[in-house]
């Protein structure tokens, strides 16, 4: 895909998108470069607790300068990346976010495959039944039901509040980004989300249904998000802070 694109200045056209790999210290990474109208340089970062790269550049630029980008910063993407820890692998003794509140993980074999909240001495705990080679993907099954649940409840309030509906609600695991909507009110949310506080919850979909209203990130786009969400601000901060280490987590 080439950025080589012409203006036109009667019309603006949809912000380009290209998503592909990247060869850099000995791992292959998920590439995604993005268009955005307000930016006047390239920019360059680590996403998902270092398991994707995103690019950021100025319309019409050519496909040749994000090239000649990527190869003057290899080095420092080496670096940085030598830096990010082993991914945290889903396991008994672990402690992973529920809604923001750390929880022990504790295997429990000799019952059916199934995950209970609870809590013990030490705090909240997860407690998964089964065999312990499927401990991570239930934990991720038992994340994916929760999202499903409170996310569907919170689209249907912020819908209504704006009166607009959306076509569809899904749920993905994304390394790239947290939630996206479509031109004809397609919903997706990463189910990760639900490691994340209530109301960072509450905020990507507000986000998410505001553009159902305003497919950009203007003005009247934020302006819409901050009323559904009057935390915005906050919750945005946490999520740039905080999502990283959340999309870091395996759960293979």
């Amino acid at each position: 895909m080439s950025f080589a694109f012409f203006r036109n200045l009667t019309k603006p056209r949809p912000a380009q998108t290209e998503e592909r790999e990247h060869h850099v210290a000995g791992r292959t990474l998920p590439l995604r470069i993005v268009e955005n109208e307000r930016a006047r340089r390239l920019t360059l970062r680590i996403d998902a607790g270092g398991q994707s790269l995103r690019i950021t550049v100025p319309p019409g630029l050519r496909q040749g300068e994000v090239e000649r980008f990527l190869t003057r910063h290899q080095g420092w993407l080496e670096q940085r990346l030598a830096k990010v820890p082993d991914r945290p692998q889903v396991r008994p003794g672990i402690k992973i976010p529920l809604r923001g509140v750390p929880h022990l993980v504790v295997h429990e074999p000799g019952k059916r495959g199934t995950v209970v909240v609870g809590a013990d001495e030490t705090g909240p705990t997860l407690t998964i039944h089964g065999d312990r080679l499927h401990l991570p993907r239930r934990v991720a099954d038992f994340l994916k039901r929760e999202a499903k649940r409170d996310i569907e409840a919170l689209v249907l309030r912020h819908t209504g509040a704006i009166g607009r509906k959306a076509k569809s609600v899904r749920f993905k695991d994304t390394s790239s980004r947290w939630g996206s909507c479509t031109a004809d009110g397609n919903l997706s949310f990463s189910w990760r989300i639900m490691m994340a506080p209530p109301p960072v919850i509450n905020y990507l979909v507000a986000h998410e249904v505001a553009h159902l209203k305003e497919m950009n990130h203007g003005p009247k786009f934020w302006k819409l998000c901050e009323e559904l969400c009057p935390d915005t601000e906050r919750c945005r901060a946490w999520l740039k802070k905080n999502g990283g280490a959340l999309q870091a987590i395996a759960f293979e």
